[in-house]
């Protein structure tokens, strides 16, 4: 089997069930009607994630998530950059738990590997709409 990594750039290690947030990964892409590949999740600082929006996008922006999706032949495989200072301030800002934004912007990355898109209005309610639908699944919201 393919596996998931995880791991930390810029940051100290992030409070975290590995296995958990694997396992909601993996059941989602089969969920989706895929198989998985070899997925990375790299939590990182806004300043790390900056440069990686910067170096391979162009934009000069902060954001909470980066997905770079490799996926082929019905194979989920990418790496997902999340800045764990963009996780932290939109979770005060929504008024959510950590965990709960943490794992909205997981399934965010995940989904975007699936074909979900969020450019237009209707793209980010359909994407929003699954994103609520896995966090009630595995009782998070």
């Amino acid at each position: 089997m393919k596996s998931i990594h995880i791991s930390f750039e810029g940051i100290g290690p992030v409070e975290l069930q590995k296995n958990l947030v694997r396992n909601y990964i993996r059941d989602i892409i089969i969920s989706e009607g895929f198989r998985q590949g070899e997925i990375s999740l790299i939590f990182c600082n806004d300043e790390y994630l900056l440069d990686v929006n910067r170096k391979y996008l162009s934009h000069d922006f902060f954001t909470d998530i980066i997905t770079f999706n490799y996926t082929e032949d019905n194979i989920i495989s990418g790496d997902l950059f999340i800045s764990i200072d963009r996780v932290k301030e939109n979770a005060d800002q929504f008024i959510v738990s950590f965990n709960q934004e943490l794992m909205r912007v997981v399934f965010h990355g995940i989904l975007h590997m699936t074909g979900y898109d969020d450019k237009t209005e209707e793209e980010k309610v359909r994407m929003r709409k699954r994103e609520n639908d896995y966090l009630e699944k595995y009782d998070l919201a």
